[in-house]
């Protein structure tokens, strides 16, 4: 048998559910896991059947972050040469694809999160389009206690989340942080009583975008992306062009076919 995977995904209609799969663990991700995450999102991005991802875990922890036994042996594992230091550069890069790919896939992204949300569960929650929590959700960017620099995407991508107070608090203190906090500062944008109660608003909103005509939803996820990235003036010129080539399609047609007729539309995605 092969070794247990740290991912499983589950489809209902429209939505996939990617689902944190090492409860034993706490959900601590492995070198491997990262690996798995960007092979899945590269299936997600490709599927027509898939309109909107939800991320959510088994067990009482959504992640213990990075799995710390197996990251000591990554870290110093091949000594400290020139080689072993370009080598350990180079896989970095690659995991930090994991993440890189939940943005990158067009289908937009909702983090579900519970208990524990440590580390690499910060990095991996600033890559999605959405985030929630419970309220018993505790999260940090950790790294910094344990003498590492956060790496696969905190650093990079919360400042436009929170903005620059929160994010250079959290970051340089490693210090936990509330899950009503969070909602405070804008990391996460729904506080849900319970587990059961995260779940179904998680899934009412993924039914919401669902609803919507799926290429549309792709290209304001692209649109979002790119005007963060270049600024407002690129971003309009990029949505000029993109509306001038996509506008017109079979959705837009059943999209003031269905106005008129005074019924709820049938996107089909194209």
């Amino acid at each position: 048998m092969g070794e247990k995977k740290s991912i499983r995904v589950e489809q209902k209609g429209h939505i996939a559910y990617l689902i944190l799969d090492r409860p034993e663990k706490h959900n601590a991700m492995l070198s491997s896991f990262f690996d798995e995450m960007a092979e899945q999102f590269k299936r997600f991005d490709k599927d027509p059947s898939v309109y909107v991802v939800v991320i959510k875990a088994e067990g009482k922890n959504f992640t213990a972050g990075l799995d710390l036994k197996e990251a000591a042996e990554l870290l110093i594992g091949d000594g400290t040469g020139a080689a072993a230091r370009e080598n350990l550069r180079v896989r970095i890069l690659e995991l930090q694809e994991g993440f890189n790919w939940i943005e990158k896939c067009r289908k937009p992204v909702i983090a579900a999160a519970h208990g524990f949300c440590i580390g690499g569960g910060i990095d991996m929650m600033s890559a999605c389009d959405i985030r929630l929590a419970n309220r018993n959700t505790i999260f940090s960017i950790k790294e910094t206690r344990i003498a590492i620099i956060a790496d696969v995407g905190t650093l990079q991508r919360l400042p436009h989340i929170i903005g620059q107070g929160w994010y250079r608090e959290l970051a340089l203190t490693g210090r936990d942080f509330s899950a009503e906090d969070a909602l405070k500062m804008g990391f996460i944008t729904h506080l849900c009583d319970t587990q059961e109660d995260l779940y179904q608003r998680a899934d009412e909103i993924a039914q919401e975008i669902a609803a919507c005509a799926p290429l549309t939803v792709q290209g304001v996820k692209d649109v979002m992306n790119y005007s963060r990235d270049n600024g407002v003036y690129q971003g309009l010129e990029y949505v000029a062009q993109k509306n001038a080539a996509s506008v017109m399609s079979d959705d837009l047609t059943e999209a003031f076919t269905a106005f008129l007729e005074k019924r709820p539309p049938k996107f089909k995605g194209n």
